[in-house]
Formats: structure tokens, sequence, C-alpha cells
């Protein structure tokens, strides 16, 4: 093992963070895999050293010294074991020294399929590591290519990870025609480590990346004076939410707007457009109710039953469809921010 050998693992972990620990520890597993399914060798307790500053690497076969053998595999007699040292006893252990020059060849081969397998770990390792601390995050990303066939998007990820994710055509948002080489936000949904490696989640259209979105942009979110108490989103179409202020010094919605509505305008553009109802939380379950059914005016509302909860809200004529919305949209998505099954009826 020369010199180069131990400086091309420097450069493995300068270049790509991978642990020269690490593949040594991987390379003297292979060395001794490769040592027991020599025939030459005749042992099954096969023992690896690399000495580092030496650049050298021993390896002996492990046997138990016993009075009669039953595994020579695995066992000497003491007659075998004072061939190599005299000083050794039944109950000891026999090493038997492995000439490695011999070995040259199979460790080279070997010594080639560990390091790509340990590049390969390691580098899943890494990536695994650096995005399950950025699960539910949003991060920045530039559309490398996209697939005509299934609408799959390639993305390379600008977080120094220099890493390709994939953003399937279900994630993406409705309507939204993404191009090669244009800059986007996702939302690190979830991220698994599985056999072939660290399989990341990510999207468009998930809930969270509005609730981070907003997060970023209104520090009183951030700070946690204000609290988006519940969200509920059909993207590319609109997002509801509803928050609180925890301090009666700011006031919610108008922090979430911003002066002439700048903060709620910069989230709906990177929305592609998407409309976003914001109004104040109320624990009153009808105001709740008639708050969420905005831009809608609500005369009435009634609640019905505890489990399910149901509620008969009465509004005027003209604003009947405005209440129900386009396709129900309004009254569906004012349901399940409630929680409550809403009939709409007009006066």
């Amino acid at each position: 093992m020369n010199a180069d050998f131990f400086e091309a693992l420097d450069q493995l972990e300068k270049e790509r963070s991978i642990p020269r620990a690490f593949m040594l520890e991987k390379l003297q597993l292979a060395f001794a895999a490769a040592l027991r399914n020599d025939p030459a060798v005749g042992g099954e307790n096969v023992e690896i050293e690399i000495d580092e500053e030496e650049h050298t690497m021993q390896a002996h076969v492990l046997k138990d010294i016993v009075e009669e053998v039953e595994e020579p595999m695995m066992q000497a007699t003491l007659e075998q074991a004072h061939a190599f040292d005299a000083t050794l006893a039944v109950g000891d252990v026999l090493r038997i020294p492995v000439d490695t020059s011999k070995f040259g060849r199979i460790a080279a081969q070997t010594a080639k399929q560990v390091i790509m397998q340990g590049i390969r770990e390691a580098e899943r390792g890494i990536i695994f590591q650096a995005y399950q601390s950025k699960q539910h995050e949003i991060l920045s990303a530039v559309v490398q290519r996209i697939d005509p066939r299934s609408g799959n998007a390639y993305l390379k990820m600008s977080d120094g990870e220099d890493t390709e994710i994939m953003l399937p055509a279900l994630e993406q948002i409705k309507g939204e025609q993404l191009v090669e080489g244009a800059h986007i936000k996702v939302y690190v949904a979830e991220v698994r480590q599985a056999v072939k490696g660290p399989q990341i989640f990510i999207s468009r259209n998930h809930p969270g990346i509005v609730r981070r979105l907003f997060e970023l942009e209104v520090p009183e979110i951030a700070d946690g004076t204000i609290e988006i108490v519940n969200l509920v989103r059909e993207a590319g179409s609109r997002t509801k939410m509803a928050v609180r202020s925890l301090d009666a010094n700011v006031e919610a919605v108008g922090s979430c707007v911003g002066h002439r509505g700048a903060r709620v305008n910069r989230i709906v553009d990177e929305l592609g457009g998407e409309k976003v109802d914001i109004f104040p939380y109320s624990d009153d379950i009808e105001t709740y109710i008639s708050r969420a059914l905005l831009p809608a005016k609500v005369t009435s509302v009634e609640i019905i039953g505890e489990d399910p909860r149901s509620a008969r809200v009465i509004v005027p004529e003209d604003q009947l469809s405005l209440a129900i919305g386009k396709e129900g949209q309004n009254a569906r998505m004012a349901a399940r921010l409630c929680e409550t099954k809403i009939d709409i009826k007009a006066e």
C-alpha cells in the first residue's frame, strides 16, 4: 500500500467529505472477506491491520488452540501452533501470518470495488443527514430538465449539496408551467432512508410550503408573536389561513398582508398567483365559521350537533354563490378549516 493510496483517501475526505477512517474500515472488512474466500488461506477468522504511517497491511488467520481439532478452519493443535510460536498453550489464539504480497491482484480488485461502493454509501449517508435536518423546510432550486412524457421535473438544489431531486408532476402546482432554468422554491415533505439510498420527497402543492413562506416573509410569525392557527390549501387556486396575535399591540392580518399587500403579494407571486384569504381566528365557533366563509357576508351561523359537528349558515341571497364558491370551493375549504359540516342557505 503506497503513499498515493492514502493521498487518494485524503482527497476523498476533502472533496466529498467522506471520512478517511470510514473508507479504511470498509477496506479492512473487504480484504478480510476476500481472504476468507481464498482456498489457500484456510481460515474463517481473518484479521487485517493497516498501518497508515508505515503504509503497510498485515493479515493474520486466527485459530483457537485446542487439544483435538474438530473444526480445522477455526482450530489448530498445540503442535501446529508451536510451528509459529513455541510459547503458545492450549486455550490461546494462534495468529498465522498471511503473505500479502501474493494477495496483490485480488487486493487491488477488492480495493477498487470497495472504494466505489464506499463512496456511494458515504455520499448517500451525507445526503440523508443533510436533508433529514431540512425536513419541513423550504429550499431553493433550479429546474434542470422536464420529462415531456411524465411531466416530472428534475431540480438542482441550491443548498450547497449539488443534489438533483425529482419533483413529481403530482407535487407541482396545478396549472403551473415550469421551464428549464427557472428558479423555484420547494417544500421538503419527507426524507426516508431506503435500500437504494435516501428518498427525498419535495413538493410545491403541500400546505406546508405556504406556512413556511409566511414564516420567512413575516417576522412576527417567525418570532411567535403571530400564530398560524390553521391553514387549508387547494394548490394553484386558493389558500385559507386563520391567524391570531399573541400581542395586543400587533394586528395579525395586517402584519401578514404587509404595507399595501407587499408581504402577501410576494408569497402569491411565488405560488403562481394563488389566492390567499387571511382572517383572524376566533375561539367562538360561530364567528370562526363566519370568517372562514369570507369574502362572503354571513347573516347567521347555527351549530347543530356535536359529533360530527354541523352548522347551518344563512347568507343574503346575493351572497349565496359567493359563499359556496366556484364548484363549492369556498364552502368546502371553510368546512375543512373549521372541521365542521357546513350547510349554506339563502335568507
